[in-house]
């Protein structure tokens, strides 16, 4: 159909970081909040859970995204420490998978983002016990009004429960929206000792 965006074989970069790179390009054109992901988990027994996280940076070693260790995420990825990320760009009609390998960043990686937070964000993540029981929200307003009070206008310290996780891509799949549900649909799978093996799937 004229006009249709389609995605080609010839159109794939050879490394799929460099095919997400260019696909995030477009979408941060168009999208109020492109970096925003679903992340699925999985308890030890196969129970899956997801949720919507931000995807904080991205590079050669992988994709980041900073959380609770504590909360249920944290628990599972402890426990099993693999990951699917899920992005979805409507305005583009695309979509794009990420499956891997998950482990924390270095502190100091950690440390240096968390430096870098609004201070609400950082009071939040010190008042926080993601994903535990909460009596009610006042009681939260109240762990925060006491951090502030406790630390007056001093800086903050990243808690030690807080911090960054890194998912090691093993594969990608990049989806194209196309009329009569037609999809373009190509999967990158890493290859042992290197390089990338891509195939088209059926939509």
């Amino acid at each position: 159909m004229e006009g249709e965006a389609e995605l080609r074989r010839a159109d794939l970069a050879s490394e799929p970081l460099e095919q997400f790179r260019s696909w995030f390009a477009e979408a941060r054109a168009v999208l109020e909040v492109p970096e925003a992901m679903a992340l699925a988990t999985a308890a030890p027994g196969g129970a899956p859970s997801a949720r919507m996280v931000l995807l904080k940076g991205f590079d050669e070693r992988g994709l980041v995204f900073f959380s609770h260790y504590t909360s249920r995420k944290g628990r599972e990825l402890d426990a099993n420490p693999q990951a699917a990320l899920l992005f979805h760009w409507s305005p583009l009609g695309r979509q794009v998978r990420v499956e891997g390998e998950v482990e924390r960043l270095a502190e100091e990686e950690s440390d240096t983002y968390f430096a870098t937070r609004p201070r609400d964000a950082q009071l939040g993540a010190l008042a926080s016990r993601q994903s535990d029981p909460l009596g009610s929200r006042s009681e939260l307003y109240e762990r925060m009004a006491e951090l502030e009070a406790g630390v007056g206008g001093g800086s903050l310290s990243r808690p030690p429960t807080w911090g960054g996780y890194l998912v090691v891509p093993v594969a990608w799949e990049f989806w194209q929206h196309r009329d009569a549900r037609l999809h373009d649909r190509f999967r990158y799978e890493r290859e042992r000792p290197g390089g990338w093996r891509i195939e088209r799937l059926f939509p």
